[in-house]
């Protein structure tokens, strides 16, 4: 297969779960208007998801193109041998790229720098399909240099991509309320009930389910947590704006006063890197884990 192909095979299977949400948005608008619970607030706050695709969308295709363009500069010049694309490579790119995107994911919510992109995604009170879609417009920047390590050891940027591309469009159906839980499938696969753990504040729920396709990673690295009742979304602190400009830079204000503030550099970056609930009053202690409370509330 060249990587032309590949491409192809990328942009169908893209193309693919999009129709699959889709139908599942229809799904949920048709059930919402018929059990009357569609509601103003659900519909604005879906408006606001999709809207941040806009400025996302414009930054990531500059931070993808400038990221290939990379890869390809250092596995031409620097990496000495590269996988051929079969069957077998493509199949183990995904898996390659699951994994970088659990750890890509877990490192999101425990960096506070990181958070302030991410906390975009969990910011929605609701869970459908409209959710996948909602996005800080730089997230992309730490998924370009976290896949480094895979052209350098040998998988071909187009193999990367291809397992991004896939990893990411697969996620567009998980979030809904319309699927119940899948039996088997919820040891081994990211579902529905998964990811909307993910997406609960509650305490038991905090900074779970990182996963992308599989599953398996959070039962191998100890952040598995299965649904045991609906969770409540968004973000732990009082956060329901439908402004798409406050969801998309919601965190970043405090984030720099408490940077602006620090009385040293270490606290200065303690505020940049460490878990986004660490204060100086924690000191070295493990904070909770409740990466959805910033330091501040703002």
């Amino acid at each position: 297969m060249t990587a032309e192909e590949l491409d192809l095979l990328a942009t169908s299977i893209d193309d693919s779960f999009f129709l699959i949400g889709v139908g599942v948005l229809i799904y949920e608008l048709l059930r919402g208007l018929a059990n009357n619970s569609l509601g103003k607030q659900r519909v604005l706050d879906m408006l606001t998801s999709v809207s941040t695709q806009l400025p996302s969308f414009l930054i990531q295709v500059f931070v993808i193109g400038f990221a290939y363009l990379g890869y390809l500069k250092l596995s031409d010049s620097l990496i000495g041998w590269t996988f051929s694309i079969n069957g077998w490579t493509i199949l183990a790119a995904v898996l390659a790229c699951d994994f970088v995107y659990y750890w890509e994911h877990r490192c999101s919510h425990v960096i506070r720098l990181l958070w302030t992109q991410h906390a975009v995604h969990h910011s929605s009170r609701f869970m459908n399909i409209a959710v996948a879609a909602r996005f800080g417009p730089l997230e992309g920047v730490a998924s370009a240099v976290l896949h480094l390590p895979l052209i350098i050891i040998g998988f071909p940027p187009a193999l990367v991509f291809f397992g991004i591309v896939t990893v990411l469009a697969y996620q567009t159906w998980l979030h809904t309320e319309t699927i119940g839980r899948l039996g088997m499938l919820e040891k081994l696969l990211n579902t529905p009930s998964n990811h909307r753990v993910h997406h609960g504040c509650d305490e038991k729920y905090l900074d779970k389910n990182y996963g992308g396709i599989l599953i398996i990673w959070d039962r191998m690295f100890g952040s598995y947590q299965s649904e045991e009742e609906t969770p409540r979304y968004g973000l732990k602190r009082d956060f329901n704006a439908l402004n798409p400009f406050h969801v998309c830079f919601s965190e970043i204000p405090g984030l720099y006063r408490d940077v602006r503030d620090a009385p040293s550099v270490k606290q200065a970056m303690m505020h940049l890197f460490a878990h986004p609930s660490w204060t100086p009053e924690s000191g070295n202690q493990t904070p909770v884990a409740t990466s959805k409370i910033p330091s501040k509330v703002l």
